[in-house]
């Protein structure tokens, strides 16, 4: 059995590693606390799983906060620190963070324009700058169960009007698997099997057995 030759992984009309950024945006502790639309600590989990996965295999990411200079909010809950304490974050008082220019900077200068777009609530600060990003030629992914809304109408309807709009919609274990896509990519096998393991998975962790037996 051999794989294909990989496909140019710029050009690729999946997600890979080369062709994609991740967007975070607005995971602080007044935003979680007020998610309905999913459990929380699932929610976490997710998110937590897709920081990780654009740190592992090397993604650019832009990290967004909203009113942290302005004392009116708290920096990002600590799950999200600790894995994306090293990359800078773009703070606005804008909800809609295309409308801030740092922000719009930041992902112009990834030079990517698949977007792998996260945020707290769906209805505002994830679909509002989806849609200006897929009005500017982007295209937009969004791991629907790493964000949530402040009740499950408010963010099914989100859903909604970014897919009307074009915006793409996967989950967090899709993400990995297309990120990840051939397990002859050695390099990033374990970490793709820690995602599964830290996530609740259990795929990653029956291939760990295979290997070992």
């Amino acid at each position: 059995m051999a794989s294909d030759p990989i496909r140019d992984p710029k050009a690729d009309r999946l997600l890979t590693p080369q062709n994609a950024a991740f967007i975070i945006i607005d995971y602080q502790p007044v935003q979680v606390n007020s998610i309905a639309s999913i459990d929380r600590q699932l929610l976490l989990n997710n998110i937590v799983g897709c920081a990780k996965a654009a740190v592992a295999y090397g993604l650019p990411v832009v990290h967004s906060t909203v009113n942290v200079k302005t004392g009116l909010n708290k920096p990002p809950v600590p799950h999200i620190r600790k894995v994306l304490g090293d990359y800078p974050t773009y703070d606005r008082t804008s909800i809609n963070s295309w409308e801030d220019t740092e922000f719009r900077k930041a992902v112009e200068e990834t030079g990517r324009k698949k977007l792998i777009m996260t945020a707290l609530w769906t209805e505002a600060c994830l679909t509002f700058p989806a849609i200006d990003a897929l009005a500017e030629g982007y295209e937009v992914y969004v791991p629907v169960d790493a964000v949530g809304g402040t009740s499950s109408t408010a963010h099914e309807a989100a859903l909604r009007r970014i897919e009307q709009a074009g915006g793409k919609l996967i989950s967090t274990v899709q993400l990995f698997c297309e990120l990840q896509r051939d397990w002859n990519r050695l390099v990033t096998v374990p970490a793709f099997i820690n995602l599964f393991i830290e996530t609740g998975g259990t795929a990653g962790i029956q291939f760990s057995y295979d290997k070992a037996e």
